[in-house]
């Protein structure tokens, strides 16, 4: 592994999580011979939200995540969010195989599980909801191979934990997609970033802390770096500066001076999981099943009781429970959220705090709950769950986008989103969910607005085909090329096909 600091590198990535690791692998394959250094403030790669514990890991690729297909007014339900997530996961799917034949990654199942993906719902208004997603999403080849069901029965061969000792009156039904998968993020971080550090011009530097940016006469950013150990501050002057620090991300882009990031705030949510290590239980569960989200919940917060696989290991997580904290990071400040607001994005939050009561309503309400109040939300989904079974694992800490508006002076945003410098030397990814499982999503989307003038015939475009086939197709609208590129990479990948 390089450690060698470079005085000038091409880039630098602020953050060692999948983000980072992600862009800097498309980079390095479309380029070679760029110079890239990474910098972490703590002492190894993927130890915030990329870290596997941290996230839920699901691969979203939107088949069962309830908070991407809302219902409109007269019933129906409008499927184009999850539509667009859906097939950017393709483009997370073709990277990865690219990787996995070429070597990169010796093992897909170092960090990529098959795992089926459920959504199950209760209660007679939720079961005609489903009801209409399922006719809805499974008429679009994007959702070739949705299942459904009302009967108890063939749910119980599904995921049997969801039934037993469940009210054999209550009206339930449940969707299934054989073809997802579990991803351990924190594992293909690490894979991510070993692969990059067996290339020349690649450094890691751990333990190194970004203080400041500044632009210099010459065009290039002159990045302040601290060594968390001796407390030695040096500077690199670099061409191009990408800022995916998680919640971080929101100081640097403020520290950066740049114009487009003005009146951008945040607003942290933190999470609890309950986990459960019991093989005997885990063994049963082979399904990540998500539910419906309370209302004005932000969208991590949809309860799900997952498969998780993980060092080897498999168990069950169920939450998140969502509360409040100010750290912006989970080894972050309880300063970050003051430290945050200033002149500029202070109107934007206060129309926010005015505007979004129902989330401070809901965070409020999840702050108050008792342990016996959350582990009955859990016997919503697995009746016979039993407390000692469980254990409580603190989530990771996600940052939501609080953006200016004109008309409404500011808005929370759930999404990720790219903040770019007009002259294309500077961007920081703010946001969380759908994040890691459109990682490869956003480092095109960082190619498109920084290096669209390299994206020629005769610059990366060739390359880039070559490592996402389907670049430039609308798998949305083009079955053939949905379905052929997805049983590739299942091949590859060692996934379902169906």
């Amino acid at each position: 592994m390089s450690t060698t600091l470079s005085e000038s590198p091409d880039v630098v990535l602020i953050g060692a999580g999948i983000m980072s690791a992600t862009l800097g692998t498309v980079l390095k394959e479309l380029e070679p011979s760029l110079d890239i250094a990474m910098f972490e403030t703590l002492a190894d790669c993927a130890q915030e939200s990329s870290q596997a514990w941290n996230n839920a890991g699901t691969g979203h690729a939107a088949n069962c995540e309830l908070n991407y297909t809302p219902q409109r007014a007269d019933g129906t339900v409008d499927i184009s969010k999850a539509l667009e997530v859906n097939t950017e996961f393709d483009l997370s799917r073709q990277l990865w195989s690219h990787l996995v034949s070429k070597g990169a990654i010796p093992d897909p199942r170092a960090f990529l599980h098959p795992c089926p993906h459920m959504s199950f719902v209760w209660g007679d208004e939720n079961v005609a909801f489903l009801r209409q997603r399922y006719r809805q999403m499974s008429e679009h080849h994007c959702y070739h191979g949705m299942e459904y069901s009302e009967d108890k029965g063939k749910i119980a061969e599904w995921a049997p934990l969801l039934i037993e000792g469940r009210d054999p009156k209550q009206a339930i039904a449940a969707t299934r997609i054989v073809s997802g998968a579990d991803v351990d993020y924190g594992a293909l971080t690490h894979l991510l970033v070993a692969q990059l550090t067996a290339q020349s011009g690649f450094s890691v530097h751990y333990k190194h802390r970004v203080m400041d940016l500044a632009k210099a006469a010459d065009g290039r950013w002159r990045v302040s770096v601290e060594n968390v150990v001796t407390r030695e501050i040096r500077t690199v002057s670099a061409k191009f500066v990408f800022v995916g620090a998680g919640g971080g991300s929101l100081s640097l882009l403020q520290k950066s001076g740049i114009p487009e990031g003005h009146g951008f705030g945040g607003f942290p949510v933190s999470g609890i999981w309950l986990r459960c290590d019991v093989d005997a239980i885990s063994a049963r569960h082979g399904a990540k099943v998500y539910g419906k989200a309370a209302q004005g919940s932000p969208p991590m917060s949809v309860p799900h009781l997952d498969t998780r696989m993980i060092d080897g290991k498999r168990s069950l997580l169920f939450g998140p429970y969502a509360g409040f904290s100010s750290k912006f990071l989970k080894h972050g400040s309880y300063l970050d959220l003051p430290k945050s607001v200033e002149p500029g994005n202070l109107l934007p939050m206060l129309a926010v705090a005015r505007d979004d009561w129902q989330l401070s309503e809901y965070l409020i309400g999840q702050v108050l709950q008792t342990a016996a109040h959350q582990f009955a939300t859990l016997q919503g989904f697995f009746p016979l769950a039993q407390r000692h079974d469980w254990r409580e694992a603190v989530a990771g800490q996600r940052v939501q986008i609080i953006k200016p508006d004109r008309h409404r002076t500011g808005v929370l945003e759930f999404g990720t989103e790219l903040v770019a410098s007009a002259d294309k030397s500077f961007v920081a990814l703010l946001g969380a969910s759908p994040g890691a499982s459109t990682a490869a999503f956003i480092a095109i989307e960082v190619l498109q607005t920084c290096f669209d003038d390299r994206l020629t015939s005769d610059g990366w475009l060739g390359r880039l085909k070559e490592i996402i086939p389907t670049y430039g197709i609308d798998l949305k609208e083009d079955a053939a090329a949905c379905r052929a590129i997805r049983a590739s990479t299942a091949k590859t990948l060692e996934l379902e096909f169906v």
